[in-house]
């Protein structure tokens, strides 16, 4: 008796000849970019704010320190668009002539971050030995210290005002600056176009300054970026805690502060101006985030 053999199964059709054609077409065919709305809407918005700092008149033409007190606490509408406070001032009004202080603050602290941290960082990568393991022990000890907690020190010496807080947080932020200019211009002196500089006969100044600090400074564009979208976050926190500007200033956090005691009844006296510091605060990191990409 036979055994029944399975017939075996029907290969699968080929796929016809245009339609594969097309399939290699369309997969060798390069995608088109997609556009960086997200950046586009972040720059626009730090444009905004900082027009906002330069010329306040034009989008706020009235005084943010008067106001009417039979108008006070009213909710966001077309004649006051974030309301008014519990003076009847226009709460807009002290948001945008606010927006000098926290942004004026925010780069005195950068500054005051990026000059020293990146001094003490290029010395550090540059000399090496000895002068490297005492400058990043000091880096160590401030990188050991809440970011808060040394801005708090600093203020206590240094005595309240925007001003000082600004420095106090640009101190908080050299030990991050001095870190990374320290590792680049490490990575920088081991490249082979800084040997052949000094092969070539180069000065040890000479190639640092034509050579390494220009190609270690690029990283540094963007943490300084992201140090000021925090440096915003940092005084306004400050200023929230009464270790800012002193009141009637429109101060960011100052603003925050003095609508808490209304949050039950009048939202937007806290709301609305702590959406204006978040919204600044990640489009100044979505840019950092941007520059970093770019660098690479």
């Amino acid at each position: 008796m036979t055994a029944l053999v399975a017939a075996p199964a029907p290969a699968p059709a080929p796929a016809p000849v245009s339609e594969a054609v097309a399939q290699a077409v369309a997969s060798r065919r390069p995608r088109r970019p997609r556009r960086p709305w997200g950046l586009y809407v972040a720059v626009a918005l730090v444009a905004l704010v900082v027009l906002w700092a330069v010329i306040p008149g034009v989008f706020a033409p009235g005084d943010p320190l008067s106001g009417a007190p039979a108008d006070k606490l009213l909710p966001p509408s077309g004649a006051h668009w974030f309301g008014t406070d519990a003076l009847g001032r226009d709460l807009f009004g002290r948001v945008v002539h606010g927006s000098v202080h926290s942004l004026s603050g925010a780069l005195i602290a950068v500054t005051v971050g990026l000059g020293l941290g990146t001094l003490i960082g290029a010395v550090a990568g540059a000399l090496g030995g000895i002068v490297d393991d005492i400058l990043m022990r000091v880096v160590d000890v401030l990188l050991a210290i809440p970011g808060l907690l040394l801005s708090l020190s600093v203020i206590i010496l240094l005595g309240f005002g925007t001003v000082n807080a600004a420095i106090a947080v640009g101190l908080g932020s050299i030990a991050a600056f001095a870190r990374l200019m320290r590792s680049e211009v490490a990575r920088v002196r081991r490249t082979e176009y800084v040997e052949a500089a000094y092969g070539s006969g180069g000065t040890f100044f000479a190639v640092l300054r034509r050579h390494v600090l220009p190609n270690s400074l690029t990283p540094i564009v963007a943490l300084a970026a992201l140090q000021f979208g925090t440096a915003i976050l940092a005084i306004s926190t400050l200023g929230f805690l009464g270790y800012g500007a002193p009141p009637p200033t429109p101060e960011w956090g100052l603003l925050i502060a003095e609508g808490r005691n209304y949050i039950g009844t009048s939202w937007w006296l806290t709301a609305l101006p702590g959406l204006v510091v978040v919204a600044v605060v990640l489009s100044a990191n979505r840019i950092s985030h941007r520059l970093g990409r770019n660098i690479r």
